[in-house]
């Protein structure tokens, strides 16, 4: 596995989570085990985009794309975890459980980004 194949991985699966947002289910909505908005949904749809056009436009440098989204969900995480009530810089809707996942979310991209190479590895 590499970064582009992790990319595009991540980009679908964050493109899932946030229509799977726009269904009535108990795991990922507004009264969900994780708690989502309009907005939320959509930042994990916009997500999920930027790790398929890294993926695409920017292959060889896939790993800065996990860096600078882990970063942000590292900044996400932070804000999250001293932001009282339950929305997130007034825009998007938190609840206990998404402001674990983001930290979650935080490590395992940044660890993908340092630890994944960027190509593939060619046998001879």
């Amino acid at each position: 596995m590499n970064t582009k194949t992790a990319s595009l991985a991540f980009g679908i699966i964050f493109i899932l989570v946030g229509i799977i947002g726009f269904i009535p289910n108990p795991l990922v909505a507004p009264d969900g085990v994780f708690a989502v908005n309009l907005a939320h949904n959509l930042v994990h749809i916009l997500t999920g985009v930027v790790f398929i056009v890294g993926a695409m436009q920017f292959a060889d440098k896939a790993d800065m794309v996990f860096k600078s989204v882990g970063a942000a969900y590292v900044l996400v995480t932070i804000v999250g975890f001293f932001t009282s009530g339950n929305m997130l810089l007034g825009l998007v809707h938190i609840n206990q459980a998404d402001r674990w996942l983001h930290l979650g979310l935080a490590l395992v991209i940044l660890a993908v980004g340092f630890i994944l190479p960027n190509r593939q590895a060619t046998s001879n």
